[in-house]
């Protein structure tokens, strides 16, 4: 299949005066201030999909696609593909005339390099999105050839900036890549180029003069603002000293409120590829959550519908399973399932703990237990104080702990010190590239980001894992897909909470700003300010 490359005419965008940052605003070409929210721990989006690493990255790195509104591909680095019959061998033909941000030129010794020494080793969700792919040939500069053990279709939804960054060869070759200097000053083929991270306030991009696409990026800079409060974030949108606000940077109570004031927008557009869950991890490794009627008991005691109505203001879908319901529409959901209660059901739940003997001492406590917070923003910190008081008449006695980004990320994923954590996964457009890392025994992968922390374990499962990854037929695949949610259902190593709902908030000047699937966790390129 051939794709022609779509070029976007260059206009010209008006610059934005702020007062915070009147020095990096003065620029002809138009420049943008959003917010990033929290801080990246590091702008390395090969080792981490750390949600705020996604709202700068992919400014500055390429995918070899990137997906539109209806999930169609649009070529990137990559201007065509074609599958053999047997699915087992995909060409990739790649675009001339690339340069990374420091003058090389971008080929296929590039590709092979990330995929098969990068995303296949230390992406979080690489191993998965590339488990099949056995050796990339690359013939020509131009040509990069997958080889694949079996078909794997959904690894074509899995090429984006944001998922699958292009990274250097000859900057990365031969280094340790979790001490890369490129966390922090990071080199792609992407439109902007990075110019300065000022710890605690902000990233600075600038436009890549020699980007691929002629006219594009229209803007002249980027610069994604640090902060921490959420009412200062609020009030930084309303008096224009930012423009844009993605993934909960502004609370849902304010955003509806902001959706009616002239001037401003709220769209859940440009979401659409991720698929977002929120969930608790338990640590199945260790009491109390080491039994599965704990976990449980947790989850049935949950209600789901007041954490969407009350904290995320009617903006979310009660999670039914371990898969989301959108996967209904490619038959892979399955609905009826136990332990899910919309509404909670603490009768169920206290007799899922008597049941298995885990009774309360004099004092009324069967477990203590720390839950930790994503520290992602004030809606996290009410959603645990609901948890703590949903969680009190079950016996469970619980202390929140909410800490900064790259402490938490290091007590859950690399120490794996925690006992039940809230947290929220993008299942993707497929559950090998969403969901399977969750579950699988070998993703647990100490020290990476976004995986099996719970370290649940299951040959039965894994199996079907499996099954399901290389099953083409649609209706067995809907079968082996069914079979893991029953057993995910009765385990529970995570419990899911909600179907999400981000709102994106920006100024009505800021146009074409979610013209693909990722929105935030775009490019950019083609954004730009109106007067």
């Amino acid at each position: 299949m051939n794709f022609k490359t779509l070029l976007m005419g260059a206009t010209c965008a008006v610059g934005l005066a702020l007062s915070p940052l009147s020095a990096l605003a003065q620029n002809a070409g138009g420049n943008l201030v959003y917010l990033v929210q929290p801080e990246p721990p590091s702008l390395a989006s090969f080792l981490s999909t750390s949600g705020p690493i996604g709202l700068v990255a992919p400014k500055i790195y390429d995918g070899l696609f990137e997906y539109d509104n209806d999930l169609q591909i649009v070529p990137s680095l990559a201007e065509s593909y074609e599958v053999s019959d047997d699915g087992k061998t995909i060409t990739f033909t790649l675009r001339e005339g690339v340069q990374w941000h420091d003058g090389a030129p971008f080929t296929s010794a590039d590709v092979q390099f990330t995929v098969m020494e990068v995303l296949k080793q230390v992406h979080p969700r690489g191993p998965n999105s590339f488990r099949e792919v056995t050796s990339i040939d690359t013939p020509d500069d131009y040509t990069a050839v997958f080889n694949l053990a079996n078909p794997a279709p959904y690894m074509l939804r899995a090429l984006s900036s944001y998922e699958s960054p292009m990274v250097p060869k000859h900057l990365l070759e031969g280094t340790d890549l979790r001490a890369s200097d490129l966390a922090t000053n990071p080199v792609g083929t992407g439109p902007f180029t990075f110019v300065e991270w000022r710890k605690g306030q902000y990233v600075r991009l600038d436009r890549n003069e020699n980007y691929w696409k002629p006219g594009e990026p229209l803007l002249e800079r980027v610069v994604g603002r640090f902060i921490p409060d959420a009412s200062t974030r609020t009030a930084a949108l309303e008096n224009g000293e930012v423009m844009y606000g993605a993934y909960g940077a502004i609370p849902n109570i304010d955003a509806v409120r902001l959706r009616e004031q002239d001037g401003f927008s709220v769209t859940t557009d440009g979401y659409s590829m991720i698929n977002p869950m929120a969930l608790i991890e338990f640590n199945t490794t260790k009491p109390p959550f080491d039994n599965p009627a704990m976990r449980r008991a947790v989850s049935l005691v949950m209600d789901r519908q007041f954490l969407i109505d009350n904290i995320w203001f009617g903006y979310g879908k009660p999670a039914t399973s371990a898969l989301s319901s959108s996967f209904d529409k490619v038959g892979l959901y399955k609905a009826g399932l136990p332990n899910y209660p919309a509404n909670g059901d603490l009768e169920a739940a206290i007799k899922q703990l008597d049941d298995a003997g885990i009774l309360p001492d004099a004092n009324g406590v069967r477990a203590n237990v720390t839950l930790d917070l994503i520290p992602y923003g004030e809606d996290w910190r009410r959603a645990g104080e609901y948890m703590k008081q949903a969680m009190k008449p079950l016996g469970i006695e619980v202390e929140l702990r909410y800490e900064d980004v790259p402490t938490w990320l290091n007590r859950i994923y690399a120490e794996y010190d925690f006992e039940m954590n809230v947290n929220f996964f993008y299942q993707l457009p497929d559950p090998v590239l969403g969901v399977h890392r969750h579950y699988g025994t070998d993703q647990i992968r100490q020290g990476t980001h976004f995986v099996n922390a719970s370290r649940y374990s299951n040959p039965e499962l894994d199996a079907l894992l499996a099954a399901g990854a290389q099953e083409p037929d649609p209706i067995k695949r809907g079968e082996i897909y069914g079979e893991i949610q029953t057993i995910l259902a009765n385990d529970m190593p995570v419990a899911n909470l909600f179907e999400m709902e981000f709102l994106t908030v920006y100024n009505d000047k800021l146009v074409n700003h979610a013209t693909s699937a990722l929105g935030a966790y775009g490019s950019f390129s083609e954004a730009s300010i109106t007067e």
